[in-house]
């Protein structure tokens, strides 16, 4: 059965390999296949789609055969069939052996959460070693579906994002070289989900706790970032990513009040707040 989609990606068939909490509102899935020697990425905030089985299969739905036909064909589906499609970021590829990691934000998981959690969280807060899912991602190392490309001559990165976007950020300060200056902020839900980030860079990292009283996100985002001055810099460099909202007014904030050239702000909506990622690509189209 051909797998492959128009390069420079392409399906990957994976397995659960092993699963941990790293917070309340954490867990890490490793994955691993026999094909995933054909899953080629450069990391930093490379972006996939994870195909999941909805309960009762044991093999996410998606017809693959139809080759790049498949798109049009998995969406006329029947709902009680169709495979559920999310969005995430690569955290970390290993070779020998061939393993992956994604990290899961956990939503309305707990009994007792005023949201019910969605699909996904569902299944990443089960997800148990052979449990079986589609990914599509990367067979060329340096794709579109990597975002974070600052400039050579960057002399100072800032770097905001919610806790959808954590595993981004840890990937990219994992990247970045020893000695540029950086300054992140990065929101999460409990303060348990607070991580020991690695990086050879200059950084400062500072963590915020979400106000889940807040309906569009945390108004400390903006606020931390105004009350905070940034070290001099002649070529800045900003990456933003998490909810849709907070992430253009925060883009705002960067060009019309600090100035930094508009080409050299990258921002990525992960989410928007009251709709699912299925109603948010609708709108995309």
């Amino acid at each position: 059965m051909p797998t492959a989609v128009a390069a420079p990606f392409r399906f990957f068939s994976l397995q659960v390999v092993r699963a941990r909490r790293l917070g309340p509102s954490l867990v890490r899935v490793t994955f691993a296949g026999p094909d995933l020697s054909d899953f080629h990425s450069d990391g930093r905030d490379q972006s996939l789609s994870l195909f999941l089985p909805l309960p009762g299969q044991d093999a996410p739905v998606v017809p693959v055969e139809l080759g790049d036909g498949w798109w049009q064909a998995w969406r006329e589906l029947p709902d009680d069939v169709r495979a559920v499609m999310r969005s995430y970021t690569l955290r970390a590829l290993r070779r020998r052996p061939d393993e992956i990691d994604i990290d899961f934000v956990l939503h309305g998981v707990e009994p007792d959460a005023a949201v019910p959690a969605g699909p996904a969280s569902r299944w990443a807060a089960k997800a148990a070693a052979g449990d079986r899912v589609l990914l599509l991602g990367p067979a060329v190392a340096d794709n579109r579906a990597i975002r974070f490309r600052p400039p050579a001559d960057t002399d100072l990165a800032v770097i905001w994002g919610d806790a959808t976007a954590v595993p981004a950020v840890a990937a990219i300060l994992e990247s970045l070289p020893a000695g540029l200056p950086v300054r992140a902020w990065l929101e999460v839900h409990d303060p348990g989900d607070i991580q020991d980030l690695v990086t050879a860079a200059d950084a400062e990292v500072t963590w915020l706790v979400r106000d889940e009283s807040s309906g569009e996100g945390s108004p400390m985002a903006l606020a931390a970032l105004e009350a905070t001055p940034l070290p001099a810099a002649e070529h800045p460099y900003v990456w933003i990513a998490g909810e849709s909202s907070c992430v253009k007014r925060l883009r705002r904030h960067f060009v019309a009040e600090r100035g930094v050239d508009r080409r050299r702000v990258t921002f990525v909506g992960y989410w928007r707040q009251g709709l699912s990622e299925e109603q948010l690509r609708e709108q995309g189209e």
